[in-house]
């Protein structure tokens, strides 16, 4: 199991860098087909980029958030519970973050230094799997004659 937290929460880094360049291929195509005489507004289609970038962010990621918390009460990883749901909560936070962007574009700002801040901490609770010795199987008794 301790293999498995580990695959999850470093996993879930790596979409955070799937996350980032899915959004910047999003605007930059936005930005090509505007200068080429296209228009983008409400009614515009989402390109590939959005489309990946809402895909890993509204559903993959937080299903890993919820598989990496459930794998950390089985994988007796040390404070692997904790580092779990820290991923959890700043996995919550992006939802929230996204939401009041629409709103308030500004915060769109504080959405992206938290993708970091999850990409990070998600990366630590990957290394603290990997770095914990895995415990020696208990040795059974010599058979007696």
């Amino acid at each position: 199991m301790r293999s498995v937290y580990r695959a999850l929460a470093g996993l879930i880094a790596i979409l955070v860098i799937v996350q980032a360049m899915a959004i910047a291929l999003a605007w930059f195509t936005v930005l090509k087909d505007v200068d080429g005489g296209l228009v983008f507004d409400k009614n515009s289609d989402a390109n590939v980029g959005h489309m990946i970038h809402t895909i890993v962010g509204s559903g993959v990621i937080p299903l890993l958030a919820i598989l990496l918390l459930i794998v950390s009460f089985f994988a007796k990883v040390d404070g692997g519970v904790k580092w779990a749901l820290y991923v959890f909560g700043l996995v919550a936070l992006q939802f929230g973050l996204a939401a009041l962007s629409f709103s308030v574009s500004a915060v769109g700002a504080l959405h992206g230094l938290n993708a970091f801040v999850l990409m990070a901490v998600a990366g630590m609770a990957a290394r603290r799997a990997a770095a914990q010795p895995v415990p020696a199987p208990a040795a059974s008794p010599a058979p007696t004659i």
